[in-house]
């Protein structure tokens, strides 16, 4: 691992650290995002605010710290970038601010991966979407456009971005253990619905 690529992490760290959730719900007056919901500081949480607009710009904040981390990092090289990115993600999810509580990561991971390869990026929201418009469920959305994106990044001959969102979708995987214990009952909310 060369300099660059250490700088490049810890770069991508304090980047994806950036608890913009927390921020803009406080900038609000709408007090600590952390004290409703799910405790958790993304984008899905903001949203139980009632402030679609908040939940709006901590999703695209999210999304464009993993972009910028690699785009920046990108000008020093390939193994540069894909360690900023990996920063973001690990920033998002473990910010030292916050005592290690961060988000989920699935905003993140999509940032990430629109800088490393946009066009994946586009595949997992496709698939979100698909899945979300028959189903309903963000949660399961999110974690079948997990599977598929290291799957087609393997097919599109990107075998380091594929063992690296490999690793990623493992993460997401765990951070959402409770979503899938609940849509294995058959408790998770679903998409639109109130209460």
């Amino acid at each position: 691992m060369t300099y660059a690529t250490i700088l490049a992490l810890a770069f991508g760290y304090l980047l994806g650290s950036i608890p913009f959730g927390l921020l803009l719900t406080r900038a609000a007056g709408l007090g600590d995002v952390r004290s409703i919901g799910s405790g958790n500081i993304g984008a899905t949480n903001v949203l139980r605010t009632g402030n679609k607009s908040l939940a709006a710009a901590t999703l695209l904040l999210d999304m464009l710290k993993g972009t910028a981390a690699v785009l920046i990092a990108g000008v020093y090289g390939a193994e540069p970038a894909i360690a900023a990115g990996l920063g973001a993600f690990l920033g998002h999810l473990f910010p030292v601010w916050l005592g290690f509580k961060g988000g989920k990561g699935v905003a993140t991971y999509i940032g990430v991966l629109a800088g490393l390869m946009w066009q994946a990026a586009l595949l997992f929201c496709a698939v979100w979407v698909v899945v979300a418009f028959a189903l309903r469920y963000s949660s399961l959305s999110a974690l079948t456009a997990c599977v598929v994106t290291p799957l087609a990044l393997w097919f599109m001959g990107r075998i380091d971005l594929a063992i690296l969102f490999a690793g990623l979708s493992v993460i997401v995987f765990i951070k959402h253990r409770a979503n899938i214990a609940r849509l294995i009952a058959g408790t998770e909310g679903r998409i639109g619905a109130k209460g």
